[in-house]
């Protein structure tokens, strides 16, 4: 239904106006000068007829049908006007006008009316409070952007009208073509997901680009992103990245998430390319709507200048891309007709005083290298330099070989003409290496994206009526954050692996249960008021002696009632102390857009000060898990170094998966940390030592 709106066959510009500037009569301007072919329809009650159309008092004046109308009023009559497009039976409209939730309480007041109104008459919104859109296939420019843009193949959404029409302005100058250009407005219907399926299907859209600021439906959007990217790269630049909400910090991963957490990890698991600024979303753009994806990551670096190329070769190792050595053959070759100065492995350095010739046996020689899968060409404008012939080389190259060409013509007004014709090429042109290198990285993530086997979910069986019933009766109670006991008994349910533990009211009896559980053995306090209890001396462990017990019973019953003389002290638990292990942490922090976002990262006391953690959103597949653990800076430790063995990763992974299903189960579950998860290093396993569930009321 949507494609209608992109290609309509009758359009009715609702607030027409005569005044040239007014956005009203910019609208229909555009309609005019874009080549719009269908039938244009000025609406304004007050004249006959604006540049030349002529005008009508309403839709209901009007014989035909109109496909699209553009609702150019203030915000108080568009509500009216919707019901007139509704008897209309109009299926689409841009409502351009401001005044809506962005300006408060009234306005937010005024987009619900509007949007049950629209609801009730079955038409689909885009807006309000939008720039319009743009279908350069069907010649139609339904915005009040100053100018239409060239066509291409790349397709780009807007949250921002204000960002958008910068963006067209400079892609204009940059004689970038667009397919289609949306402004989203407030979303109050059409979002960025609806947006993203119509340039998922659309034949002229080669690169999805967006700018967005929130998202609405956060794993509906990870569903058709994840589809869509396995079809064509989608880029998004994502602004607003604050914490998720001001939650107080009751868990280690509450402190540790926030919404920029969470969109890292969705955009990871759906294959979205993210960029970190405006300049870098067109960066990757250019190069994956003009040039064809490399088949590894292997570059060669050819320049006429040893500092660009320097600075190249740093940029491979920052961006994980592989400067190899070109193959012996095709050093040879090089050094056949290269000067004796020149530099013949990576980057191929040949010297300021490079014709345009040179550049050609050269750039011809390794592009036919088969160990090489890209090349980014460099050229400083010296005083020998054929900028225009050069530039004229690269593109009779590109158009033989299905290895992109990436090119840094370094400089300005000596190199304008070439960056002209490598334009004409369809070679992306950067202003400094680290940029054409960033963007070839792109390239390689995304070829490994879509080369990337099914993923495996599988279904973990807990008992839910026990957890059920646990959750049931703390929310009956008013508890948000569960007792270890209550806590163990949800992991339990859940067939994860738990120490013994026995609580003591008195250092006799946890001399006791030490004896019964076998030395050494670890004490720590029991309170549901009491959280990070190693914070206040509430952890005592490797305890070997009966001795030893009795003073770190008393110890830490006096420690915690001088620190919190509030919290009421149920005993002291006694557990296992296990030896020859890693403590890692898993947890989970309830996103308000994407759901459960599962952390994992090295345990203890530490994790919140290296913050050393990946993250992912549930459902977790059992890869996503794998590379969670991999992902940590910290993994060699896991893995085991020098001479160490490694800790039982199959465990962890398990871990994960389990408190991943768990979440996913009990949207009541806001926030949970297992820390430390005791994962065993000499056998197999890993056993959840402590952990803590806060509860959404």
């Amino acid at each position: 239904m949507l494609r209608k709106m992109f290609s309509p066959h009758a359009v009715a510009v609702i607030g027409a106006a005569r005044e040239q500037g007014k956005v009203g009569h910019e609208i229909l301007k555009n309609l005019i000068l874009g080549g719009f072919h269908g039938h244009l329809y000025p609406i304004n009650p007050k004249a006959d007829r604006i540049l030349g159309k002529k005008c009508f008092p309403d839709v209901l004046c009007i014989k035909g049908q109109i496909d699209l109308a553009i609702i150019v009023l203030p915000a108080n009559l568009v509500t009216r006007c919707l019901e007139e497009c509704g008897q209309k039976k109009i299926p689409m409209a841009i409502i351009i006008s401001a005044g809506f939730k962005e300006t408060g309480k009234d306005g937010a007041a005024i987009e619900r009316e509007m949007l049950a109104c629209a609801r009730r008459n079955k038409i689909r919104i885009l807006g309000p409070n939008c720039l319009g859109l743009i279908d350069t296939d069907s010649c139609l420019n339904a915005s009040f952007s100053r100018d239409m843009p060239l066509p291409g193949d790349i397709g780009f959404f807007s949250q921002s009208g204000a960002l958008g029409t910068a963006i067209l302005d400079w892609a204009i100058g940059e004689k970038i073509g667009f397919s289609k250009f949306v402004s989203l407005g407030n979303k109050a219907d059409i979002s960025e997901i609806d947006i993203m399926k119509v340039l998922g299907e659309d034949n002229q859209t080669k690169v999805i680009l967006g700018y967005l600021e929130s998202i609405e439906n956060g794993a509906e959007f990870i569903n058709i992103a994840r589809t869509i990217s396995a079809k064509k790269p989608v880029i998004i630049t994502k602004s607003g990245s604050t914490a998720a909400g001001a939650r107080a910090a009751s868990s280690h991963t509450g402190s540790l998430t926030g919404s920029e957490s969470a969109f890292n990890a969705a955009f990871e698991q759906s294959g979205i390319i993210r960029a970190n600024s405006v300049q870098d979303l067109f960066n990757y753009a250019l190069a994956f709507a003009y040039q064809p994806l490399p088949s590894g990551n292997n570059l060669v670096i050819l320049t006429n200048a040893g500092g660009p190329g320097i600075m190249a070769a740093d940029a491979c190792e920052r961006f994980k891309v592989n400067p190899v050595t070109p193959g012996k053959d095709t050093i040879e070759k090089l050094a056949g007709f290269l000067p004796p100065a020149a530099g013949l492995y990576n980057p191929v350095d040949i010297l300021g005083d490079a014709d345009a010739k040179r550049y050609k046996n050269a750039l011809e020689t390794v592009v036919n290298d088969r160990r090489l899968h890209g090349v980014i060409n460099i050229l400083t404008p010296q005083a020998m330099t054929e900028v225009t012939q050069t530039a004229e080389v690269l593109g009779e190259v590109s158009m033989n070989t299905n290895k992109p060409i990436l090119s840094v013509f370094m400089g300005e007004y000596t190199v304008k003409e070439g960056k002209e014709r490598l334009s004409k090429y369809k070679i992306p042109n950067y202003t400094y290496p680290e940029h054409a290198v960033e963007a070839f990285s792109k390239m390689c993530y995304y070829q490994t994206w879509i080369n990337k086997p099914p993923q495996n979910y599988r279904t973990i069986k807990g008992d839910k009526a026990r957890v059920r019933q646990v959750l049931e009766k703390a929310m009956a109670d008013e508890i948000m954050t569960l007792s270890e006991q209550k806590a163990r008994e949800i992991l339990d349910a859940y067939h994860f692996n738990l120490p013994e533990y026995l609580v003591a009211e008195t250092s006799d009896m946890a001399i006791e249960f030490a004896e019964k559980i076998g030395f050494p053995v670890v004490l720590k306090v029991v309170s549901p008021h009491i959280l990070h209890k190693s914070d206040i001396g509430g952890i005592k462990t490797g305890i070997q002696t009966k001795k030893q017990v009795e003073n770190a019973f008393h110890d830490i019953i006096v420690r915690c009632r001088r620190f919190m003389p509030k919290a009421h002290i149920q005993g002291v638990a006694v557990q296992n102390m296990y030896q020859d292990i890693r403590e890692v942490i898993i947890g989970m922090s309830r996103d308000p857009q994407f759901g459960p976002l599962i952390m994992f990262g090295l345990g203890g006391i530490y994790v919140e000060v290296l913050k050393d953690v990946t993250f992912r959103i549930a459902p977790v597949s059992e890869e996503e898990a794998v590379s969670m653990v991999r992902g940590i800076r910290s993994y060699p430790l896991l893995k085991g170094v020098r001479g160490q063995k490694a800790a039982d990763i199959d465990a962890v992974v398990d871990a994960i998966i389990r408190l991943s299903q768990l979440s996913m189960d009990f949207p009541e579950i806001c926030d949970a940390d297992i820390n430390p998860l005791a994962v065993m290093v000499s056998g197999k396993g890993a056993v959840a030592v402590d952990a803590r569930f806060t509860i959404c009321h």
